[in-house]
Formats: C-alpha cells, sequence, structure tokens
C-alpha cells in the first residue's frame, strides 16, 4: 500500500484510540517513512529535519497564549463576561435564553469569519475569547461541540471563498501554482468556483446546529481567578490598546510574534500587567498553547517523512492512473486524495503545490473546464483543513473549548468538523466539478 495512505490511517486510529496527537503523528511518520523506503536513520533524520520549518509557528502560537493570559489579567474580557451574563440573567429561561443562545453563537460565528479576512489574526483571537465564555456556555448548557464547529467554519470557508487576508494568500498560492500546472486563470474566477463547495459547508454547518441542539451539562470548572481581576478602568482601556497595538503591528509586519510581542510590551509599560506578574502570566500563557505548538512541529515533521518517501506523488499518480477516462470518478479521486494527504500534513495551503502538479493536467486532459477545475483543486486542498488533528482549523478551537480540561480534541472537535465539513465539501465539490 501507498505508504501516505499507511502513516494518515495510522495516526488517525491512534487519535481515534485517544493516544496524544504528538505520539501518532510520531508512530504514523515512523511507520510511513518505513514502509515508504526509508530506513529508521532516515526517518528520523527527515523527521527532525522537518522540524524547523514550524519553529516560528510554535514560538508564534507560545506568545500569542501569553498575550491572552496578560489581557485576561487586566479584566477586558471579564467584562465583557459579565455584561453577557447579565443579558442571560435578565433573559431566564424559555424564549430569552434562546435568544441569548443564538446571540453568542452568532458573535463567535461573525469574530471567527473576520479574523480570515477583515481583521487577519487567524486563531489568535481564541484563547482570548473563548475560555472568559465558558462560564456562560455551561450557564445556557451549549454543547461546546458546536462551537467548536461554529469556529472551524469561520476559520476555513471565508479563505476558501473571499480574496482578502488568509483568503488573498490562499487564491494567490493557488492560482500561482495553477499557471505553474499549465492552466492560466483569473483570480477573479476563484470566488465563482468556490461558491459552491463553500456552500457545502454551509450545509454542514447549518446540520451540526441540528446535530448539537439539545443541552449538554458541563463542571462549572473556573478558569480565571475572578477574584484577583481588577475592573480598573484604565486596565480596561490599556488592554484594548494593548489588541489594537498587536493587531496594526502584525498586519504591517505579517509576523504574529511580533505583534504579540507589541502588545505585551503595551501591556508592560502601561502598568496594566504587574512587572512582578508579568513573568508568570507569560509562562501559564505559553504553557496553554503549548500543545498546539508541539503538534504543529510534529505536523511538519510528518509532512517532510511523507514528501521524503515520494508516495505522495506517487498517490496522486495512482489517483490518475485508475479513472481510465471518467470525469466523475476522477473528480471523486481527486478529492479523496486531497482529504488524505491534508488530514496528513494539516495545512490546505502547503497541499496546493503537491497536487495541483498533476491534478491540472489531468484536469484538462478529462475535459473539465477551466472553473470545474478550480474548483477541484481549492476544494481538494481544502479538504481535510476540518478534522485534522494537526491542523490549525481544529487546534484552535480546542486551545479555548478546552481550558478548563472538559473538550477533548479528537472526539469533540476533530470528529464533528470532520463529518459536518469534509463529507459536504466532497458532495459539493463534486457537483461543482461536474457542472461548471
Amino acid at each position: 500500500m501507498n505508504s501516505v495512505i499507511i502513516a494518515v490511517l495510522i495516526m488517525l486510529l491512534l487519535s481515534l484510540f485517544r493516544v496524544n496527537v504528538v505520539l501518532a503523528l510520531i508512530t504514523g511518520a515512523v511507520i510511513g517513512g518505513l514502509t515508504g523506503g526509508l530506513n529508521l536513520t532516515e526517518t528520523i533524520e527527515v523527521f527532525s529535519g522537518g522540524l524547523g520549518g514550524s519553529a516560528e509557528v510554535a514560538l508564534s502560537y507560545a506568545l500569542l497564549g501569553g498575550f491572552a493570559v496578560a489581557i485576561s489579567s487586566t479584566g477586558l474580557p471579564n467584562v465583557l463576561v459579565d455584561w453577557v451574563l447579565g443579558k442571560v440573567a435578565a433573559n431566564g429561561e424559555g424564549r430569552g435564553k434562546t435568544l441569548s443562545k443564538a446571540f453568542m453563537i452568532f458573535a463567535i460565528l461573525l469574530m471567527a469569519c473576520m479574523s480570515q479576512n477583515v481583521i487577519p489574526i487567524h486563531i489568535a483571537f481564541i484563547p482570548i475569547l473563548i475560555p472568559p465564555l465558558l462560564k456562560i456556555m455551561n450557564e445556557l448548557q451549549i454543547d461546546r461541540r458546536l462551537i467548536a464547529a461554529v469556529l472551524t467554519f469561520g476559520l476555513t470557508a471565508p479563505y476558501m471563498l473571499i480574496p482578502a487576508g488568509f483568503g488573498q494568500i490562499f487564491h494567490e498560492i493557488l492560482a500561482e501554482n495553477m499557471n505553474n500546472s499549465g492552466l492560466a486563470i483569473n483570480m477573479n474566477d476563484i470566488p465563482v468556483a468556490m461558491l459552491i463547495p463553500v456552500g457545502g459547508m454551509a450545509v454542514g454547518l447549518a446540520i451540526a446546529f441540528i446535530s448539537y441542539r439539545k443541552n449538554r451539562s458541563y463542571s462549572d470548572i473556573s478558569v480565571v481567578d475572578q477574584e484577583k481581576i481588577s475592573y480598573r478602568k484604565k486596565d480596561i482601556l490599556f488592554g484594548l490598546a494593548a489588541i489594537a497595538a498587536a493587531l496594526i503591528v502584525q498586519i504591517v509586519t505579517d509576523s504574529m510574534i511580533i505583534g504579540a510581542v507589541s502588545g505585551l510590551i503595551v501591556l508592560y509599560i502601561s502598568g496594566a500587567v504587574k512587572w512582578k506578574e508579568a513573568d508568570q502570566l507569560l509562562t501559564d500563557g505559553m504553557k496553554m498553547m503549548a500543545f498546539i505548538g508541539f503538534v504543529m512541529l510534529a505536523a511538519f515533521g510528518f509532512a517532510e517523512v511523507m514528501k521524503a518517501t515520494g508516495d505522495v506523488e506517487s498517490l496522486v499518480q495512482l489517483a490518475a492512473d485508475a479513472v481510465a477516462g471518467n470525469k466523475a470518478m476522477a473528480a471523486w479521486l481527486m478529492l479523496v486524495v486531497g482529504l488524505l494527504v491534508t488530514m496528513g500534513i494539516g495545512s490546505s495551503f502547503s497541499t496546493i503545490p503537491i497536487i495541483t502538479t498533476i491534478f491540472v493536467p489531468l484536469a484538462l486532459e478529462l475535459g473539465f473546464s477551466p472553473m470545474a477545475t478550480i474548483a477541484l483543486v481549492g476544494t481538494a486542498a481544502a479538504l481535510g483543513d476540518a478534522g485534522s488533528p494537526a491542523s490549525d482549523s481544529t487546534l484552535g478551537p480546542t486551545s479555548g473549548l478546552n481550558a478548563d480540561g472538559q473538550h477533548n480534541h479528537i472526539w469533540d472537535t476533530c470528529v464533528p468538523t470532520f463529518l459536518h465539513y469534509n463529507i459536504p465539501l466532497i458532495a459539493f465539490g463534486w457537483i461543482a466539478a461536474m457542472i461548471l
């Protein structure tokens, strides 16, 4: 069997059996490397060499975690919590409580969508916003699997459809690699071609509201010690200033690291965070985001091993050889291969260069239109971003929802998002390929 398939299946199976995702990725990479023709020493060397590629990402998430905890210490998130709790208490039971749930879910969805295009901070808002809101979610008995689905939709669908922020990057990578593979496309065509696949994700989100509509009870575990939180107006204002500084600097420098450091500097200089508490706060925040950092490190190593075996290209070529001129079968196989590759690598942006070299010539040979080819390649790349244990689109939601230790990364984030988004994406991506 193809080593990529074996490695991804082993990683997913171990994760489903609640083996730590980092260990699952390492085990899958080692077995995949050995199956792909590398010896143990070569596999370890390639895996270790791949770790350096994610060092910046890991440090970014660690600093964002520190910044999130520092912001929490100003009392800013708790002001929001108290305001929303007041609204919930005023509404009481029945219709008012339903409206409170709808308001909270819509606000989280809006923030997640804006984080990709309007205010391109990606998952940086999650550790700041979500942990203080857990108390309200418990009060309203909201199933956190629904919030995970909402967050993942907001982190994925907008960049697929809207050419701004991270969406601009995704569309540029897609257009450049398709051009290099023999099909010159206009970037203005990408949103039109991706409209049907993103519609599939919207259907999946609607189904998630039905799947997780029932109340779910959680223990009321305090994430932040309320007695130690100051509500001084000065601290709140400096907290807002720190967020603005971090956002502006990140956009200008295109660096989450520099953005987080800028926000921390504002908090330290202003006195909103006491110097004697600063070290402990930063350490606590780094611990909170350390899991994401280690998973991303392991995912980069996993991806390097898969590339070194040469079986990623073999898998794509295998799909091309199997279709025998059947357009419907070809479209389905391309999407499935994209799902397998992205599930292992954890990044749709990194999947595009891998699959376009074979998929574009194959699509042209089979007579797919340029618009259908865009839909195929774009959907195949995005498949797996939702549901992959190694994707920041699932790691981000878990980092916030599991702040009190009551949300499992695999069963409460990855499995729900995989079922509600990847299955509709395959179906609607296939439809787009056949009718465009």
